[in-house]
């Protein structure tokens, strides 16, 4: 029995009573196994594997209710806008956001990154002003404050990290200044595991009047989000590292900053009037929202949140915790292998090194013992840099993996320790 056919109210078991090798066979895919080995999949900060309930939810929407939204005055088209709709009104509560016209629908972190870039920055954003992020933050909340900074003559800061790869809020606080425009700091670090001291460092923005974004891309899928509580001014995540499909997207923006500003792309439905000499837009959240949207997607990604609120966030960040102490104490145990980011709070994601192979044959060598993990700079060079190395393994966790894919990771560690140590012997 699939997990979506139980209780919605599983998620309020003890953690003990959850049944989590019959959540693990929700998800088809970890069923193979490459070279004849079973299959440890460790690479969920890249993305994450799809429980059958969201791949079903896809293939029904395109079977059954297929049509363009928002447009039609058919059945079917209506159907679709009602479904595509529903799904807003789940994000909403599932972040807690005040009102739904605050969901915006996008294809990515990345692109709900840009959009704020483009049109709340930069069209405010003077030369003097200043952009603040942190050390630990992955290219796509680096890239579109570059491209802003090029575009305004703004400055780009960088809030610096301690050697276990926690911001150093001492000289956060020394930072801000009324140059301070906008702080945009990542969550969850990709690249460390490291979560950031949000909370405190809003309030700290706050106090001086700057608005703050959160990159939750790596924290919506292993942390309870509580917009109303947080008070950001804008948070975004990504579907595919939340058990939903890719190209899937959302940005919150309280609405007051976004009735402030203007779309940053044209096209259909972000309108309410156009002639040849001018266009006035839609409202909320639809002026953000050009052309036709991924709306099985969406379908997909309102699935996978549904599946996550079945199990329990609370069930999954302990569930979590525990495999990552797990592969903390095992892995040290692992010669010559080096963990880079040692946070006091941290998610399930572990970066390390090994004295004995570069990352990348590493990776290599893992994966032919059906240890899927990620090696290289993980899109965040500046991290390698702070840390002195070209690049690192990563191994990272989701609730569906289990102490034996990290045993399986491990002794395929001593296997690498060994090659290497024969072939360099």
């Amino acid at each position: 029995m699939s997990l979506v056919d139980r209780p919605a109210e599983h998620g309020s078991l003890p953690l003990n009573k959850v049944d989590w090798p019959a959540i693990r066979r929700d998800f088809p895919l970890l069923a193979q196994k490459p070279y004849n080995k079973p299959l440890a999949y460790l690479d969920n900060a890249a993305t994450t594997q799809k429980p059958n309930s969201v791949i079903d939810s896809i293939a029904h929407f395109y079977r059954f209710d297929n049509a363009n939204v928002h447009r039609g005055i058919y059945q079917l088209s209506e159907r679709a806008t009602a479904t595509f709709e529903a799904a807003r009104d789940k994000i909403q509560c599932f972040l807690n956001a005040r009102l739904r016209e605050e969901i915006i629908f996008v294809r990515g972190a990345t692109e709900a990154i840009n959009l704020v870039a483009q049109s709340y920055a930069r069209p405010r954003f003077k030369s003097g002003d200043e952009i603040l992020i942190s050390a630990i933050e992955h290219h796509s909340n680096i890239v579109p404050w570059q491209m802003v900074c090029k575009q305004t003559g703004a400055q780009l800061k960088v809030i610096p990290i301690n050697d276990n790869g926690e911001i150093m809020l001492d000289s956060y606080q020394a930072l801000l200044s009324e140059k301070t425009k906008i702080v945009a700091i990542t969550h969850l670090s990709n690249a460390l595991g490291s979560i950031a001291p949000v909370q405190r460092m809003i309030t700290m923005a706050h106090a001086r009047g700057i608005p703050v974004l959160l990159d939750g891309a790596q924290a919506a899928p292993h942390l309870r989000i509580n917009l109303q509580a947080l008070d950001c001014e804008f948070y975004t995540f990504s579907s595919h590292k939340i058990y939903g499909p890719t190209g899937v997207g959302v940005l919150y923006g309280k609405k007051s900053y976004l009735d402030a500003m203007e779309p940053y792309q044209g096209g259909g439905e972000m309108i309410s009037r156009v002639s040849f000499e001018s266009s006035d837009y839609n409202g909320l959240p639809y002026k953000f929202e050009a052309g036709t949207p991924n709306i099985a997607g969406v379908v997909g990604l309102a699935a996978a949140l549904d599946y996550i609120n079945t199990i329990g966030l609370d069930n999954i960040c302990q569930r979590e915790q525990q495999l990552l102490d797990y592969a903390t104490k095992a892995l040290e145990q692992t010669a010559g292998l080096r963990i880079i980011g040692q946070a006091k709070h941290k998610a399930s994601i572990i970066s390390f090194v090994l004295d004995s192979a570069h990352p990348h044959d590493i990776s290599t060598i893992l994966d032919q013992q059906g240890v899927a993990i990620r090696a290289g700079h993980h899109c965040a060079m500046p991290v390698m840099t702070r840390f002195n190395v070209p690049a690192t393994a990563r191994a990272s966790f989701s609730f569906y993996n289990n102490e034996s894919d990290i045993e399986q990771l491990v002794q395929s560690l001593r296997l690498v320790n060994k090659i290497f140590t024969i072939k360099n012997g």
